[in-house]
């Protein structure tokens, strides 16, 4: 079982789906909750060497400074799209969102799922013209340990201990529930050579 500390139910998120491809980035922040829910948003930019370009999806495989690969699709407002071409090395813009959701009781069957689809910001509002990558994982709820505030979450893949800083949102949860967590990777909007 893989243990992490988290201060909220953001970064569990961020931790659980991005603790296999993260770069090296400079990420803008914004984030927000409500009961049951919470969400954060970024724009990060970074530095990388472009591995693979398919021009007839406009997606473009970068490879992180540590060995780590992303595939970004090229939104229209990459204007240089046409040039970019396999050993570039650049600074490479995209958006992020996460989002975690409680449901209570369950029931859905505990999974991970790949679509593309519209982008979701943390108040709900779909950010116009950006379509990425979508990936939800449905994990359930195996243990709630109200000494140290965390919950254990068990996915298709793995099982994690989340301590939960919120007790709010901590007294919402309990053995048998299921949480949803959601990452949305939107269109690239900037590439650049790296100086």
């Amino acid at each position: 079982m893989m243990k992490t500390k988290i201060i909220s139910a953001m970064a569990c998120a961020a931790v659980w789906l991005v603790a296999t491809t993260t770069m090296a980035q400079t990420p803008t922040v914004t984030g927000g909750a409500q009961p049951g829910k919470a969400g954060v948003g970024r724009t990060i930019t970074i530095p990388a060497t472009v591995v693979a370009v398919d021009k007839a999806t406009r997606d473009v495989t970068l490879k992180g400074p540590q060995g780590n690969e992303v595939v970004v699709t090229a939104g229209s407002e990459v204007a240089n799209f046409d040039a970019i071409k396999v050993g570039d090395t650049v600074n490479a813009t995209y958006k992020q969102a996460f989002t975690v959701e409680l449901k209570k009781g369950g029931g859905a069957a505990v999974a991970r799922t790949e679509s593309k689809g519209a982008m979701q910001m943390n108040s709900g509002e779909k950010v116009a013209g950006s379509v990425g990558r979508r990936m939800t994982i449905v994990a359930d709820v195996v243990a709630v340990d109200p000494a140290t505030q965390t919950v254990t979450l068990r996915g298709p893949q793995r099982t994690v201990d989340m301590a939960v800083s919120d007790p709010e949102q901590f007294k919402r949860v309990a053995k048998g529930d299921q949480v949803e967590v959601t990452y949305t990777q939107g269109l690239l909007t900037a590439i650049v050579p790296a100086k």
